[in-house]
C-alpha cells in the first residue's frame, strides 16, 4: 500500500468517515441529516465537479465519488471500508457463501461481523492470494478501520489538490482551447533491440514500461501545448490503471472522463524498437476495458464536447463507438473541427463511410490511410487522398518518416524539409496531432500552409527511444525547430497539386 500524506486534511478526512460510517453507513440522507461537519467532504474538488457535472447536490455527490476512489484502494483495505460505510461496492457480485445483504445491514455491529467471518470469501472473490489473516471484530474496530480509512482520506485529500497543485512546482499554466481526445491508455512495455529477430532467432535488448497508447499520447501531446484536455477512455482497476492515471494527471489531462473497470486488467502493448527508431506492435487487449454505448451518453462527456474546440479520435475503439462519436459530433451546433487518426486498421472501415463528412482533418501514414479503401484500386497517395476527399473527408494529411503532404481545398503541399536522425518515431503521429489541434485552437482564420508546417515540426524532438508520451514537445521547441530550419525563400515547400 503507497504512504499518504498525515496531515490535518487527512485527519479530517478520516474522522468524518469513520463516523459516518456508523449506524446504517454513508448515504446522502445521511449527509443531509447528521450534525457530523462534513465541510471537508463537502469540498472536496472532486466532489463539487461530480455535482455541477451531474446536476445532484454536493451531499449526494460524496457516495459516488468515495466509491469510485474506493476502487483504488488495495483490496483488504477496500473491503473494510466498503463493509464500514456500506457503499455496496461488491453488490453485483456473487460468490460461494457470501451473504451480501449481512455485509451491508443496517446495523455497524453485524457489517463488521459478517466481514471477519466471511473474510477469506470476500478476499477470494477480489482474486487475493495469499489471503491476510482475518482480524478480529476488536482488531477491526481498533486497528484495521483506521488503517483502511487512512489509505481512503489520502486518495481524497489528494484528489481535492488536483494536478495544477499537486504535481505543479511553478506557477498554474494558463489553459487556452479545449480538445477532447477519445482513444486508448496503455502500459507500453518498450523493448529496444538491435535489430528485429529472425525467425527461431532471439534479439538481446533492455526493458521499460511506461504509460502510453494512441489515445493517451495524443492527449498528452496536447496537454504540453497548454490546452485544456479531456481523455475519454477505459482503464482497468489494477496497478497498471493507478499508475497511467497518476501519469495523466501529472500531465495536466482532466481525468473525469476516464472510465476504471474494476478487477480488469490495463491494457499493455508491446512495443519493440530498433536503433533507427522503426518499431513492431502487439497489442494484448481485454473487452472488458473499452468504451461501451451507455459511457457516451454520460452528462459529464456531453459537457465536454459541447465545450470542445477540437475532438480527436483514433481507431482503438470499438467500430460501433467510432461511429457513435462520429455521429454525435456531427449534430452538434456549432460543430467542432474533427480530426480522426485511422489507426489501428478497421477490419470493416466501409461502416464509416458515412460518417467521413464529420471528419475535417484525417492524419494517418499512408498504409493507414489506404487501410480505408480495401476495395478501391489506388496507385499513388495522391489517390488515396482524392478518393477519401471524394467521401466526404474535409483534409487528408499523408504523415510519416517527419514529412507529411496536405491535400484540401485551400491547401496542397508537401513539407519535408526537416532532416531527421531517425527512420521512424512510435511517437511522431501523435506529436503532429497534437500540434494540429493547437494551431486549430489558436488560429481564427482558416489552416494556411504554416500551420501544417508547425505540426510537422512538432515530430522532430520525438526521435528518441525512450518513453512516447514523454517525447512530446512544448511550444517554445516546436518554435525553435521551425526557426532552425526555416527555408529562406516562400518557395521552400513543395506544392504537390495546384490548387483549384
Amino acid at each position: 500500500m503507497s504512504m499518504v500524506p498525515q496531515d490535518a486534511r487527512v485527519a479530517a478526512i478520516r474522522s468524518i468517515l469513520a463516523r459516518l460510517g456508523k449506524y446504517a453507513g454513508l448515504s446522502a440522507e445521511r449527509l443531509r441529516h447528521t450534525e457530523i461537519d462534513a465541510a471537508p467532504l463537502l469540498e472536496l474538488v472532486s466532489v463539487r465537479r461530480h455535482a455541477r457535472r451531474t446536476g445532484v447536490t454536493v451531499e449526494e455527490s460524496i457516495l459516488p465519488v468515495v466509491c469510485e476512489v474506493a476502487h483504488w484502494l488495495p483490496p483488504t483495505d477496500r473491503l473494510i471500508v466498503d463493509a464500514v460505510l456500506s457503499l455496496g461496492l461488491l453488490r453485483d457480485r456473487v460468490g460461494v457463501g457470501i451473504d451480501i445483504e449481512r455485509l451491508y445491514a443496517d446495523n455497524l455491529g453485524e457489517r463488521r461481523e459478517a466481514l471477519t467471518e466471511q473474510w477469506v470469501g470476500l478476499h477470494t472473490l477480489l482474486d487475493v492470494d495469499p489471503v491476510p489473516e482475518a482480524p478480529t471484530v476488536k482488531r477491526l474496530r481498533t486497528s484495521s478501520e483506521h488503517s483502511a480509512f487512512t489509505a481512503l482520506a489520502g486518495l481524497l485529500a489528494t484528489d481535492s489538490a488536483g494536478p495544477s497543485t499537486a504535481h505543479s512546482t511553478g506557477p498554474a499554466l494558463t489553459r487556452h482551447g479545449v480538445v477532447t481526445v477519445f482513444g486508448d491508455a496503455v502500459i507500453d512495455h518498450l523493448y529496444r533491440v538491435n535489430a528485429f529477430p529472425a525467425a527461431d532467432d532471439a534479439a538481446h535488448g533492455s526493458f521499460t514500461g511506461h504509460p502510453g497508447g494512441k489515445g493517451l499520447n495524443r492527449a498528452v501531446a496536447a496537454a504540453r501545448l497548454d490546452i485544456d484536455v479531456h481523455l475519454v477512455c477505459a482503464v482497468g482497476g489494477d496497478e497498471y490503471g493507478r499508475r497511467i492515471l497518476e501519469f495523466i494527471e501529472t500531465e495536466g489531462v482532466h481525468l473525469d472522463l476516464v472510465k476504471v473497470v474494476p478487477y480488469a486488467p490495463s491494457l499493455v502493448t508491446a512495443v519493440v524498437i530498433t536503433p533507427n527508431g522503426e518499431s513492431r506492435i502487439i497489442g494484448c487487449r481485454d473487452s472488458r476495458v473499452q468504451l461501451q454505448d451507455e459511457d457516451l451518453h454520460r452528462p459529464e462527456l456531453r459537457t465536454a464536447l459541447d465545450a470542445s474546440d477540437v475532438v480527436i479520435l483514433s481507431f482503438e475503439q470499438p467500430p460501433a463507438v467510432i461511429e457513435q462519436v462520429l455521429s454525435m459530433v456531427s449534430q452538434m451546433r456549432p460543430k467542432p473541427p474533427v480530426i480522426v487518426c485511422p489507426t489501428p486498421a478497421m477490419a470493416v472501415p466501409q461502416t464509416l463511410y458515412q460518417h467521413l463528412g464529420a471528419v475535417d482533418y484525417l492524419v494517418g501514414a499512408a498504409e493507414d490511410l489506404e487501410a480505408l479503401l480495401p476495395n478501391a484500386p489506388v496507385e499513388s497517395n495522391g489517390d488515396i487522398a482524392r478518393l477519401l476527399r471524394g467521401l466526404g473527408v474535409g483534409t487528408v494529411c499523408t504523415v510519416e518518416n517527419f514529412s507529411c503532404v496536405v491535400a484540401s481545398d485551400t491547401v496542397q503541399v508537401v513539407i519535408d524539409h526537416f532532416p531527421q536522425v531517425l527512420k521512424a518515431s512510435v511517437g511522431a503521429a501523435a506529436a503532429f496531432t497534437g500540434a494540429l489541434a493547437y494551431r486549430l485552437v489558436n488560429c481564427e482564420a482558416p489552416l494556411t500552409a504554416d500551420d501544417f508546417v508547425w505540426a510537422t515540426a512538432a515530430m522532430i524532438p520525438t526521435q528518441n527511444l525512450g518513453a512516447v508520451a514523454v517525447s512530446m514537445p512544448t511550444v517554445s521547441e516546436i518554435d525553435r525547430i521551425v526557426r532552425l530550419y526555416a527555408r529562406e525563400n516562400t518557395d521552400t515547400l513543395n506544392p504537390d497539386v495546384t490548387p483549384k
